[in-house]
C-alpha cells in the first residue's frame, strides 16, 4: 500500500518538523527616516496578507536621520521568519531584529514592552467611585476630568491595557485611544 491510498501512511519524502502554531512577535526595524519608507513596510504585510496587531515609529537618531518601526505581529515561526528576511531586502532598512527570538535566545521571558492608552470612562455615582478605585489600582492617572467624565493614562503591557478596558466597559467605558507598543530588547546591548 503506498501513501496515496493510505493517507494517513507517512510520505517517502523526507520533511523537516514544521510548527504550525501561532506566535506573536515583536520586531524592531531601523530604517531611513524619508518619504514613503513607512509604506514600503507596511506594503510589505499588506502585499501578502501579513497582519499588523500594533505599529509604532519615530525617529530615534537625528544626526544620522534614522526612525525604528516597532511591529507586532502573528503567524507561524516560518511566516514571521519569512517576515524578517523580506524586511531585511527592502532598501531603506538597516537592520531587522526579532524581539521575541532575542529575549528567547538570551533565556529571558519577553523582551521590554510598553504601551499608553487614553481612556475615557463617563457616569456618576457609585460606577464613578468604583472606575476611580480601579484606575488607583492600575496605577493609571486621571489627566482630564469633570463631574460627568474622566481620562485616565495608563501605561504597561498590552495585556494589562486590554484588562483595563475591559474592567472599565461596564462602568462607562467611552472611548480609547493607543500608541501601539514600544519594545526594546533587555540587557546592555542596542541595536
Amino acid at each position: 500500500m503506498n501513501a496515496q491510498s493510505n493517507p494517513g501512511a507517512p510520505s517517502i519524502y523526507f520533511m523537516a518538523e514544521v510548527s504550525d502554531k501561532i506566535e506573536t512577535h515583536t520586531l524592531s526595524v531601523i530604517v531611513d527616516n524619508e518619504p514613503g519608507v513607512l509604506a514600503r513596510v507596511i506594503g510589505l504585510f499588506s502585499g501578502r496578507g501579513y497582519n499588523i496587531d500594533s505599529l509604532t515609529v519615530s525617529e530615534t537618531e537625528h544626526e544620522k536621520h534614522l526612525s525604528r518601526i516597532t511591529i507586532v505581529t502573528t503567524g507561524t515561526p516560518m511566516v514571521i521568519e519569512q517576515i524578517r528576511h523580506q524586511l531585511d531586502r527592502l532598501v531603506p532598512v538597516h537592520r531587522v531584529t526579532d524581539l521575541t527570538v532575542e529575549a528567547q535566545l538570551a533565556s529571558q521571558d519577553k523582551p521590554l514592552e510598553r504601551e499608553l492608552a487614553m481612556v475615557k470612562v463617563t457616569g456618576t455615582g457609585e460606577k464613578r467611585l468604583e472606575a476611580l478605585r480601579l484606575g488607583d489600582a492600575f496605577r493609571a492617572t486621571v489627566i482630564d476630568a469633570t463631574t460627568e467624565h474622566f481620562v485616565f493614562e495608563i501605561t504597561g503591557r498590552t495585556s494589562k491595557i486590554e484588562q483595563f478596558i475591559a474592567i472599565m466597559k461596564p462602568l462607562g467605558l467611552a472611548e480609547v485611544s493607543r500608541t501601539g507598543v514600544a519594545a526594546l530588547q533587555r540587557g546592555p546591548e542596542g541595536l
